[in-house]
């Protein structure tokens, strides 16, 4: 446990020393405040123009769902340039040889500030969601939305340096494309992303179904764990 305390301190001091990372943090507060106070604001001036009850608001969840996984997509992000750094510096390699060990790694580097990322969601869910999430949903989506926040992380961190994670990042911005189906595509189409554990949390949340949710972190674990396999001949080969 000291171990990865220690470690951990060397990620807070890597935000410190990188003001793009610092920034990246605070990105879901921004996005919360737009959500909570543009949207209303919005859906208030296109229904008076259009002359329609609402347009927007069979929708709000849909943003919500966004703000869900919004912390730990900027949190894994931040730990995985990290990772990245470390890999391109060789450090990696010896971390795991030392008392930290790999597993003491992969907590400091994700599951802490993936466990960070669920205090905040659930912070920002409480206060600025537009679906009146109950907090038992709210809990279970700021969880759901964490481990997809480790999938990422682990994607961009299997990248062979910082250019290409970057680019590796931006793919990994597909893994959200499932909360979009059950809103807009048909049926049976929709069961395409299904793989995607997002799609599950989309699904509860659309259908008022919080079952929905353990099956998108039954899928997570299986994600993580495939991709944590990967990782370990990535960093020692």
């Amino acid at each position: 446990m000291k171990a990865i305390k220690s470690n951990f301190r060397q990620f807070l001091l890597f935000l410190k020393n990188d003001n793009m990372m610092f920034a990246a943090c605070f990105a879901p507060l921004i996005c919360a405040l737009l959500f909570r106070f543009d949207v209303p604001l919005l859906e208030k001036l296109v229904t008076s123009y259009f002359n329609v009850s609402e347009i927007l608001t069979p929708y709000y969840a849909l943003f919500d769902l966004f703000l869900s996984v919004l912390s730990p997509a900027m949190f894994c992000y931040v730990a995985a340039m990290m990772i990245l750094e470390e890999k391109d510096d060789h450090i990696v390699e010896y971390l795991f040889v030392t008392p930290l060990g790999k597993q003491g790694y992969l907590v400091s580097r994700l599951g802490v500030p993936e466990g960070i990322s669920i205090a905040v969601t659930i912070i920002l869910l409480s206060f600025f969601n537009l679906s009146k999430v109950p907090i038992a949903a709210n809990i279970l989506l700021s969880v759901a939305g964490a481990a997809q926040g480790i999938i990422t992380a682990l994607i961009i961190a299997l990248s062979s340096n910082k250019l290409e994670g970057m680019a590796s990042a931006k793919l990994t911005s597909l893994m959200s494309l499932g909360i979009i189906a059950p809103f807009f595509i048909q049926k049976g189409t929709q069961y395409l992303l299904s793989p995607l554990p997002s799609f599950w949390m989309a699904k509860g949340v659309y259908e008022n179904n919080y079952l929905y949710m353990v099956l998108s972190l039954v899928l997570s674990s299986i994600w993580i764990v495939f991709l944590i396999k990967r990782f370990a001949p990535k960093t020692t080969g």
